[in-house]
């Protein structure tokens, strides 16, 4: 395949009117994330509430840790409108949009725990339009159209998470709290349109007769596959290392280098975001032309080498171009890799049990993220830096080879990926 066919390939997909509906739901997924989280906890900061009050807010964003308990409720019961998907992802847009709205009409100062039991209501409500819009990708999407998708899906996402997130400190501070929030949830309108232009995925399959057999179906057909248990434990490693490098990023950067507030806060969230961005959308225009295997396997070997930057970075010491380098690099990889493993995750549902699949396998990929943390302080404190970032590297090497064992599986084979080869 040459330039010029892979650009046309590429043109044709962004004008699709699948692929545009989901960078659109990408947007609505994101959107709500901060107003639960920094974005709220920022209000709470403002208005003056004590501390330990504004701690307790990190429990609200519990419905998206477990949003796969509730997953099969999504594929055994069909909304009397829109369809399968379409239905629960209209449903759940207009409650947000409801909920963002009341929220707004709240005072931090005088409400304070009403206002966080109205946040995780919010929260369980975008963990479920999360749990509708990952199973329509899945659904929507063809084999070759899955890395692009998901880079485009998380384009949207990190756009959203960026408007809500450190657009709404602006806007809060020229316009005040209310008008953010009613402007967000105005903004919950981007995805409503997206759903009503988009096509209800085509359901082949018999639907589930009962909520208990589409839990248990769901989770046997899965683990009857040949190598069940070698993907699962390579959805649980594929991504450690890039979690262990990052866990402790921030003090590393401002404790380890001595880099200020402003050095860190302008590279990691303003140009790491947009690096993650730009390595996505490559990872996707590359899989336009490499199989899913190649993918998984040249970007997971990219985010593994990404790490050693931090290394060069402890070892040389305090240096801005050497940050920068560092963390654009690490990010452009990881979002590589996010990309192709994504577009594994959607070739590893049947469509029957999608919605409660993905959510299983996305809480299995989010396993590393959330236990490295101990283990990589005790690493630091025990080795220095400069060798944790090293081991970072060797940590991600068994996630190949787990790949490389499981490269005659049946989801690797050319229906479930791109017909060319590079």
């Amino acid at each position: 395949m040459n330039d010029k066919t892979t650009f046309t390939q590429l043109l044709q997909a962004l004008l699709s009117r699948r692929l545009l509906v989901i960078l659109l739901l990408g947007f609505s997924s994101g959107l709500p994330l901060a107003l639960t989280g920094s974005t709220l906890q920022a209000w709470y900061t403002k208005a003056g509430v004590d501390i330990v009050t504004i701690g307790f807010l990190a429990l609200v964003g519990q419905p998206y840790v477990y949003k796969f308990l509730w997953a099969p409720i999504l594929d055994r019961f069909v909304l009397p409108l829109l369809g399968r998907r379409r239905g629960w992802m209209l449903v759940m847009q207009l409650a947000l949009l409801a909920i963002i709205i009341g929220l707004a009409q709240c005072n931090p100062a005088e409400h304070a725990i009403f206002m966080g039991v109205v946040a995780m209501v919010l929260a369980f409500l975008s963990a479920t339009q999360d749990i509708a819009i990952d199973a329509y990708r899945t659904e929507i999407l063809e084999p070759e159209e899955r890395g692009i998708g998901s880079a485009l899906n998380s384009t949207g996402y990190r756009i959203a998470m960026l408007v809500s997130g450190g657009f709404g400190f602006i806007m809060a501070e020229h316009l005040g709290w209310q008008t953010t929030y009613y402007v967000m949830a105005a903004l919950m309108g981007i995805g409503i349109i997206a759903t009503f232009i988009s096509i209800e995925p085509v359901n082949t399959h018999e639907q589930p007769d009962s909520l208990y057999k589409t839990v248990v179906d769901a989770y046997k057909d899965f683990m009857m596959r040949q190598g069940a248990v070698l993907i699962l434990l390579f959805m649980v490693f594929y991504k450690i290392g890039d979690a262990f490098a990052l866990t402790l990023s921030t003090p590393f950067l401002l404790r380890g280098m001595g880099f200020s507030l402003t050095d860190v806060g302008v590279v990691t969230k303003i140009v790491g975001i947009f690096a993650t961005i730009v390595g996505g959308l490559l990872g996707g225009i590359i899989m336009l032309r490499m199989r899913l295997f190649r993918a998984l396997m040249l970007f997971g070997f990219l985010q593994a080498v990404a790490n050693l930057g931090f290394m060069v970075l402890a070892m040389v010491g305090k240096n801005y171009a050497v940050m920068a380098t560092a963390i654009t690099i690490e990010n452009i990889a990881s979002g590589m890799g996010t990309t192709a493993f994504l577009a594994f995750l959607m070739s590893l549902c049947n469509q029957r049990y999608t919605a409660t699949q993905y959510a299983l396998f996305s809480a299995l990929a989010a396993v590393g993220r959330v236990y490295v943390g101990p283990v990589s302080g005790v690493l630091v404190e025990h080795i220095g830096w400069a060798h944790f970032f090293f081991w970072t590297f060797i940590i991600s090497l068994p996630a190949l080879f787990l790949l490389w064992c499981l490269r005659n599986e049946v989801v690797f084979k050319p229906a479930f990926g791109p017909q060319v080869t590079s």
